[in-house]
């Protein structure tokens, strides 16, 4: 024991503290949810994930009726029909309504979007046979079977995606459905017109290898920030005012825009569609409401039916005036947005700091206590939890893990430039400690001016283990901001403005005026389509691994790249190839994603999230148009980072500066996968388990140099100038291509879940990782159990770069809840965060949890129902994900101390 803690313990102790006290003092403090949320928790834990086929009917229906029509009033009349016709199902206990679907964990079926899952679903179904995988990366897709996922048919349900539940009897409703999309839906067209390219071959092969994870059209949508501005300060039935007054002032008015101009007056046509759309699925919510307490005999229910009612026939029409309806309408609005398409990714933003004027408000009056508004924040933890993405099961397993991503962030500064964070947020955190689920995330943007208070609030939080809230550099985010949207006007207030679309994609902002309680507020708010649809996920090591075999997938036999045919007789020639190969895949890759949502933004253009954006609505766009201030805004994601620079690290070492072997010889082994019986044959997926084959003896020695091979993570010179120069070169290559929207692409560097899947097809590694085991996780977490030298040489190693210059980047860490034991160890994990951003680092999550906890867990789910983990940019119910990534989980360095 040290003389300082000596000291502290005689202090305390002469005050009459017990040390062991001030350790177990905040746990002690937290109070339980509140009884309404947990009664509503303990029916969401019953409940399966379901399909149902009421909203594309009446989408069908009307957009059928409408042939001909202007295509965005088209859109707009249907999402407005499929909207207000969908049934309206409200709890008991319920404050905050409204759902996806009828059902409370519900999704349904895009046709118009990809049709071919859903007709080969629907022909195997009619035929009563097992329907077929949609691609290879469905096919190499686990996905968790607890919770409230439908991996297998049973009885009257049909498995969809490995995940959603469909009664047999909707089947002909979804033959029905879809058939008139056979040959004309989004991925139809797309891909004949992607079938011109001269790469078309090379693209197929990529996507076939599963180098890339999927299509731009399977979740068009998402990554990006919601803005509930515009309803906030207008309600829905002065939106329309506004629109029939635009429509008399540009309708048959080009401006000074001979492309666009003209359609300003159809744009605010179709915001009339769907905003009716939007009234009426909010005053079906009023009407349920005041069924349900014509026939409620508790009189606690029934007045808070008649709550309800009023909540939603207010916001059906007026602009809120509290912060009940206030956050009933930011539902409203981001349950419309996720039903537009399949959607990942929509973020919330910083809500707090947005609804803090109805907060006060309501407080100030006594109108409602802080605790009313815990309860309310609990209930919209679990409203949003309930949000499920329609995908086929390589989105869905492979990639998101059944989580959707609907990131709240908090901190960061305002529009002066002060601290933006406001009382609201404490009752935030403190409903995220209370009622603990996994959406919606929380995300905490450090600053140096944060307030002490608020940072220990937060690092309170993350240290119960929910995975939530993860930490990003305001000043990194802010930095990045203005390199990447400077060419389209980013100004320093707009900097200000940014924070988190998805589980980790930076997004634009800015601030608008909210006239609200007599005063004016600026407002945080996204201010841009998708920030992540471009190339979907690079498996890196699996492109290294085809430098070595010449372009051949040695797993199937098939080939992906021309044959280089090179020598590769130095360091340079293999790194200078993978950078030739990377930059093959992405020319096509991104032209073929271009084509795909060039024509999703021409058929499939956005409405509710184009009515949400307030620069489209005050020019009178769509997203699709670019309407939104900023449109530099799509990717190139990249995967197992780390797991790339070791195995680089191994052979510039092992066989070029050392040579121990020729890479003719190292490349055997890792076909060979060093004499290990592959991830495919043990079922394990993550580096701790090893059994022999016979072959083992003849690649011992080689095996055991690459173990040896220096690691990044160590704050080793040797491979951490390897991790500085890729991330530059990534920089140039890169920004060398256009999105759809005309701008550069720049790197997305997260892993999601993707680790496993494209960790599932890859041999193995220079670094000693073997076959079919998941890649590392995030970009800059060390690979498990490489890590030697603590998280401050980590941190050493991940900084020899410039965060800012990409989107991103992703480090995940595991502690063991000793470690951050009591205030003292909520202090030491504050400065653990506060250290590594203080030195550059974008981002930081932890996973504070016993392995042997999770190893319990993962052989007796359904005695670890709410037990959640932290994957990579998000928290998910630990039963409801795929084995691969649970293994990798297990498996991450653990630190005993902070």
């Amino acid at each position: 024991m040290s003389s300082n803690e000596t000291k502290l313990q005689d202090v305390l102790k002469s005050r009459g503290i017990d040390i062991a006290q001030v350790d177990e003092q905040l746990e002690a403090e937290i109070p339980e949810a509140k009884e309404s949320s947990k009664k509503l928790m303990e029916t969401y834990y019953t409940l399966k994930v379901t399909a149902d086929m009421e909203v594309p009917y009446w989408y069908n229906r009307s957009w059928w009726e409408n042939d001909g029509e202007l295509i965005e009033v088209r859109r707009a009349r249907a999402m407005g029909a499929a909207l207000s016709h969908m049934t309206p199902t409200i709890q008991p206990y319920e404050k905050i309504v409204m759902n996806k679907t009828k059902n409370v964990r519900g999704g349904f079926p895009f046709p118009w979007t990809t049709s071919s899952f859903f007709l080969a679903q629907a022909d195997a179904l009619m035929a009563e046979v097992d329907a077929p995988a949609e691609n290879e990366a469905d096919a190499v897709s686990i996905v968790g079977a607890g919770g409230g996922n439908v991996t297998k048919s049973y009885g009257n349900i049909i498995s969809l995606a490995k995940k959603f539940g469909m009664r047999k009897e909707e089947i002909p409703v979804l033959v029905k459905t879809s058939e008139p999309w056979r040959g004309i839906s989004i991925e139809d067209i797309s891909d004949k017109y992607s079938r011109t390219l001269p790469g078309y071959g090379q693209y197929r092969d990529l996507m076939d290898s599963v180098v890339c994870m999927f299509d731009s059209f399977a979740i068009a949508q998402g990554r990006e920030v919601s803005n509930y501005y515009v309803p906030l300060e207008y309600g829905f039935d002065r939106i329309l005012e506004i629109c029939d007054e635009k429509m008399a002032e540009v309708m048959g008015e080009a401006g000074d825009d001979g492309i666009l101009g003209m359609s300003r007056g159809y744009y605010y046509a179709a915001m009339k569609e769907i905003v009716m759309g939007l009234s009426k699925w909010c005053e079906n919510y009023s009407r349920q409401a005041a069924y349900l307490a014509s026939v409620e005999t508790d009189p606690e229910l029934k007045a808070n039916y008649e709550k309800i009612k009023e909540v939603m026939h207010n916001i059906a029409h007026k602009k809120p005036a509290n912060f009940w309806e206030a956050i009933q309408m930011t539902v409203c609005c981001h349950l419309g947005v996720t039903n537009e398409d399949a959607m990942s990714g929509l973020s919330i933003g910083r809500l707090g700091q947005v609804l803090q004027p109805y907060y006060e408000h309501d407080i100030r009056e006594g109108i409602m206590t802080d605790e009313e508004v815990i309860e309310i924040l609990e209930l919209y933890r679990i409203k949003i939890t309930c949000i499920e993405c329609f995908a086929s099961a390589g989105v869905s397993g492979g990639v998101l893990s059944g989580n959707t991503f609907n990131n709240l962030s908090m901190g960061g500064l305002n529009k002066e430039g002060l601290t933006a964070v406001v009382p609201l947020e404490y009752l935030i955190i403190e409903a995220g400690m209370r009622n603990r689920t996994p959406q919606p995330t929380l995300s905490v943007l450090y600053d140096e001016k944060t307030p002490e208070d608020f940072l220990m609030k937060a690092a309170s939080c993350t240290k119960l283990g929910l995975g939530y809230p993860a930490w990003m550099n305001n000043q990194g985010g802010m930095n990045y901001m203005l390199d990447n949207y400077g060419p389209e006007g980013m100004n320093l207030e707009d900097a200000r403005a940014w924070c988190l679309g998805g589980c980790l994609e930076s997004s634009p902002g800015c601030f608008q005026p909210l006239h609200f309680d007599g005063k004016v507020t600026w407002v945080p708010g996204g201010a841009s389509p998708t920030c992540g649809t471009g190339v979907h996920f690079l498996a890196m090591p699996k492109i290294l691994e085809l430098v070595l075999t010449n372009g051949v997938d040695k797993r199937t036999g098939k080939r992906v790249y021309p044959a280089h045919n090179k020598n590769l007789d130095s360091f340079e020639a293999v790194y200078e190839q993978w950078k030739q190969y990377m930059n093959d895949s992405i020319l096509i890759l991104n032209k073929v994603n271009n084509i795909q949502m060039d024509v999703w933004r021409k058929y499939l253009m956005p409405a509710v999230n184009s009515l949400l954006k307030p620069d489209c609505f005050r020019k009178g766009q769509h997203l699709g148009t670019m309407g939104a201030r900023y449109n530099a805004s799509i990717n190139v994601e990249s995967c197992g980072t780390i797991t790339l620079i070791n195995s680089l690290a191994s052979i510039k070492k092992n066989v070029y500066d050392d040579k121990k072997f020729t890479i003719e010889e190292m490349t055997d082994a890792m076909i060979n996968n060093f004499g290990f019986k592959t991830a495919y044959e043990t079922g394990v997926f993550s580096p701790d388990f090893r059994e022999s084959t016979e072959n083992s003896p003849k690649y011992e020695k080689i095996f055991a140099a690459c173990v040896n091979a220096p690691k990044y993570g160590n704050a080793i010179p040797y491979v951490d100038q390897l991790l500085k120069t890729y991330e530059y070169d990534m920089y140039e290559m890169v920004h060398s291509y256009n999105s759809y929207y005309g701008k550069p692409l720049y790197l997305c560097q997260i892993s999601v879940s993707t680790h496993g899947p494209q960790g599932f097809i890859t041999l193995g590694t220079a670094d000693s990782r073997l076959a079919g085991t998941t890649y590392s996780d995030g970009s800059l977490s060390a690979a498990p159990g490489t890590d030697k030298n603590g998280l401050y040489a980590l941190f050493e190693s991940a900084t020899v770069y410039d965060h800012g210059i990409h989107q991103n980047s992703q480090m995940n860490l595991k502690l063991h809840p000793s470690a951050v034991k009591g205030l003292n160890g909520t202090r030491k994990l504050l400065d653990v965060v506060r250290a590594y951003m203080r030195k550059g680092g974008f981002h930081v999550q932890f996973n504070i949890v016993d392995s042997k906890t999770l190893r319990s867990a993962q052989v007796t789910p359904d005695k670890y129902r709410d037990l959640m983990i932290r994957v990579a940019g998000f928290t998910q119910y630990w039963c409801e994900i795929g084995k691969p990534i649970q293994d990798e989980v297990i498996f991450r360095t653990q630190y005993d101390e902070a």
